[in-house]
């Protein structure tokens, strides 16, 4: 089984319009709506790939109510902490003219003490017969800067991997804890680190004490900086137009899947990650995978 903790979730709202205007009115057939945020994204792929995933998260308010709602219709394992706070909302409009997709992330509610602690506490139980433990995304106003540090320790007790998926202070206490693998993007890696170069700014998560650092780079593919070794870049020969907000998790999802697999050869690991990530850019809503995505690997370039 392989946890995935996600404190700040979203339900997410996704239209679709002939073609994005700015400063002008659109006309838009209702919203796919879904529970979301990273680690519901990433757990969705781990299922539909065929492993098991349970999702950690929080709920609260009517909203928090058609999160956990979808997450029992969609047949997800899950433990909902309930929370004071209403669960934020997630919009992306997709542009079917030129595929590109805009995204309005609320930034969530606070949660109180009590309800860190409990969430604290599902960690520490779930985290014991986890084969792979995964944190996701965004902290809500006034968390523990070291929350996912926190969550670092707790798989490392019981010495299992760790993959974390943040930005900011909470990603480099993430990976001074000892983090298997951090996944950043180049936008957020370059705010965590101060630097801009994506090889710079992985050495010095590397030098913090994470194990091996996946860099997203959009449509240029995926860097992975090992600890020994040169980096690795993958790519697609070709350019994908499609939904790209769940690409990240579903290279989370992947890397996820290998550890919990044994698996940490950081080519096995970039190339896997790369591939999924790219399948999810096909794919009409985040936390899914294109079908074809077993072929996507045999389509890489890498070096």
């Amino acid at each position: 089984m392989i946890l995935t903790v996600t404190p700040n979730p979203a339900l997410d709202l996704t239209y679709r319009v002939p073609a994005l205007q700015p400063g002008e009115t659109h006309r838009a057939a209702p919203p796919a709506v879904r529970a979301g945020g990273k680690g519901l994204n990433v757990a969705r792929v781990i299922g539909q790939t065929g492993g098991h995933a349970f999702v950690l998260t929080t709920a609260g308010g009517p909203s928090g109510l058609r999160l956990a709602d979808d997450l029992e219709a969609s047949r997800m394992p899950a433990e909902v902490i309930p929370v004071s706070a209403e669960t934020r909302s997630s919009v992306a409009i997709v542009d079917d003219e030129d595929g590109e997709t805009t995204v309005i992330n609320e930034i969530g509610g606070a949660l109180t003490p009590a309800e860190w602690i409990a969430l604290h506490d599902a960690v520490l139980r779930l985290t014991v017969p986890a084969a792979c433990v995964v944190g996701s995304g965004s902290l809500p106003p006034g968390a523990p800067e070291d929350f996912y540090a926190q969550l670092v320790a707790a798989a490392s007790a019981h010495q299992r991997p760790s993959v974390i998926d943040a930005t900011g202070h909470a990603l480099l206490l993430a990976a001074e804890a000892g983090a298997s693998v951090v996944k950043p993007n180049r936008r957020e890696l370059a705010e965590t680190t101060g630097r801009d170069d994506p090889v710079e700014g992985a050495r010095i998560l590397l030098d913090a004490g994470a194990g091996l650092v996946l860099v997203s780079l959009g449509a240029e593919g995926m860097l992975a900086v090992p600890r020994a070794g040169e980096p690795l870049h993958a790519r697609l020969a070709e350019r994908l137009t499609g939904n790209a907000t769940g690409a990240g998790d579903a290279a989370v999802a992947a890397v996820a899947t290998l550890l919990a697999g044994g698996v940490e050869d950081p080519s096995a690991v970039l190339r896997r990650a790369t591939a999924w990530s790219a399948a999810a850019v096909l794919a009409p809503l985040a936390g899914d995978l294109h079908p074809t995505y077993p072929e996507f690997e045999a389509r890489l370039v890498t070096g």
